[in-house]
């Protein structure tokens, strides 16, 4: 869903105050300090593979870029990280891996765990039954999407088994089964103590890929609404009644109606048990495809042994996922449960979520509401002109390929010291395939008729080039089949209009007059099926058909990955 800017652009860069994850992990720590911090790569900045698409050739460089991030958590922002992985859904390096462990151990850093290797379940159970050593340095093997199962060689590691990324589902009451079922199922069918959500909040343009994939949504930061939707008060069934530290109970979670439950206790006397009864059709997931299973109205007693026996009353937390008509009855406090001889019985419908606990610390804050949901400006400005910004990048921008930042032109004296700019300046160790353009989008997807102005200022000489562009129709891991209206200026004092990000589809080539280390200011009006443009506020071309995409974001972005420069952005 976009670019996330590096603590390393270039090799000789260091910067701990760029993107939001630093105030992300602050805030997350004000709220619970106990919450654990995890870092993994998902691509890397192109000087660590020295010219190859490829992070382990030169494993003593990849390491100092990731220990430096880890180091500069603490120095900075005083975040103790407590797991590291190692390439998200790609190949792992055993030498890399070690390399690693020993990198951290040397620098003090020896409570930072590993997670390897964020894939599958293999080839990494099957290496570290092989590499005594490897076996030594990984403390958590990670599985995504494993759909509540695990693999015999991973059960024979004895190592810690997590769902390291699960969920990635609609957030609907669908979503909230998916994740109802798996939270439990993953540890009662494959053993699993963590699994973890992608993502936790949605906070990107719906239409890219992979739309409101979180466990709540916030998607309009220019009208402050958010939805605090159903997956949330699922969590919380879990969350709000255990902590990392607790230990599930070794018992068979299944329930003989159809579907699970788990047992944790903090080992201090205190116990938790999650009940779910998620149905198929009620709780599929995004991937892998769910096998037909059967769920049915039952009657569960539960027994009590060990110490547990002398408990008395349970307290009682229960949702209800509504389909079709019923509303949805969300972590809601029942009665407390008698407790006689040490059992219990409950009667259970389907689609239902119990917690039983001793812990009398649940809540459901009832907030105000957020502020309404509104569209986004239909007149829309930007000048940068900000000294201090609270973060590196401006605001309502998604960054899709490259990094754009907000910069201070010591060197112009004029009207643009304030501006924002394209930084990345060579291809990454991609993890999707990032566009070989740079681009970052704006507005609303819904947009058909509208003007596009900002003043551009290409920094690349001969072969340098900018845009801007308007019904911009896709992102993320799609950047490269991005169709939309782009505008291009070259350095070579050439300029084109194109029908897709990728520049295949000229629509209009002409001279412009343009060059490098001069500002000029383009605009860009659609209207219906015919777009024209101006340069310097003079019509450059004109009568160019659009037809296809019918609507879609406004977008600047630049040629290749150069280094370009964007003031006074106004779309209407």
């Amino acid at each position: 869903d976009g670019t996330e800017p590096s603590h390393m652009h270039y090799e000789n860069d260091e910067n701990y105050f760029r993107g939001y994850e630093w105030w992300l992990m602050k805030e997350a720590k004000k709220r619970n300090p106990e919450i654990k911090l995890i870092g993994l790569p998902w691509t890397f900045p192109a000087w660590i593979g020295k010219g190859e698409n490829w992070p382990y050739d030169y494993p003593d460089v990849t390491v100092y870029y990731i220990v430096s991030w880890i180091l500069g958590a603490k120095q900075y922002h005083d975040l103790d990280i407590d797991y590291i992985g190692i390439w998200n859904e790609r190949s792992f390096s055993s030498k890399y891996i070690k390399l690693l462990r020993y990198t951290l151990d040397k620098h003090g850093l020896q409570q930072v765990r590993i997670v390897a290797s964020d894939r599958l379940w293999e080839p990494i159970s099957f290496v570290l039954l092989l590499d005594p050593e490897l076996h030594r340095v990984v403390d958590v093997i990670g599985a995504h999407y494993p759909g509540t199962e695990t693999v015999p060689n991973a059960i024979l590691t004895q190592k810690k088994l997590w769902s390291s990324e699960d969920f990635s589902t609609f957030n609907d009451e669908i979503g909230a089964g998916c994740w109802a079922r798996i939270l439990n199922q993953n540890y009662v069918n494959g053993n699993m103590t963590s699994t973890i959500a992608w993502n936790l909040v949605a906070s990107y343009y719906e239409e890219l890929p992979f739309g409101r994939c979180g466990l709540m949504t916030a998607q309009e930061p220019w009208s402050g609404h958010y939805r605090v939707e159903a997956p949330i008060w699922i969590t919380a069934h879990t969350t709000q009644f255990t902590q990392p530290g607790w230990s599930y109970l070794q018992v068979d979670g299944h329930l003989e109606g159809g579907g699970s439950f788990v047992a944790l206790t903090d080992g201090l006397g205190n116990l938790t048990i999650i009940i779910e009864t998620m149905s198929h059709n009620h709780s599929q997931c995004i991937r892998p495809l769910l096998p037909h299973f059967n769920v049915s109205p039952q009657r569960a007693t539960f027994h009590l042994k060990g110490s547990f026996y002398m408990l008395k009353t349970l307290q009682v937390w229960y949702s209800r996922l509504g389909f079709e008509s019923a509303q949805s009855t969300l972590f809601q406090q029942l009665h407390p449960i008698k407790v006689w001889r040490g059992s219990f019985s409950l009667d259970l419908n389907v689609d239902e979520v119990y917690t039983l606990t001793t812990l009398k610390t649940g809540k459901k804050c009832l907030c105000s509401d957020p502020p309404p949901s509104r569209p986004f400006p239909s007149n829309y400005k930007d000048d940068f002109n900000i000294r201090n910004p609270p973060f590196s990048e401006a605001p309502n921008f998604a960054d899709q390929t490259g990094v754009f930042e907000y910069f201070i032109n010591t060197s112009d004296p004029g009207d643009h010291v304030f501006t924002l700019r394209q930084v990345v300046v060579q291809r990454p160790i991609t993890w999707a395939s990032d566009a070989d353009q740079t681009i970052s989008i704006i507005g609303n997807f819904n947009w058909y008729n509208f003007t596009v102005t900002c003043d551009v200022y290409i920094e690349q000489p001969r072969d340098g080039g900018v845009f801007v562009a308007g019904r911009v129709d896709n992102g993320g891991i799609y950047v490269r089949s991005t169709k939309g209206v782009f505008f291009w200026v070259f350095a070579d004092g050439t300029y084109r209009v194109t029908g897709d990000l990728a520049g295949e589809e000229i629509l209009m080539k002409g001279l412009s007059g343009v060059r490098a280390h001069a500002w000029h200011t383009l605009t860009l009006n659609i209207q219906g099926a015919s777009a024209w443009g101006l340069l310097n506020g003079y019509p450059l071309w004109e009568n160019v058909t659009v037809t296809k995409p019918s609507s879609g974001w406004a977008a600047i972005g630049t040629r290749s990955f150069e280094l370009a420069q964007f003031d006074n952005f106004h779309v209407e």
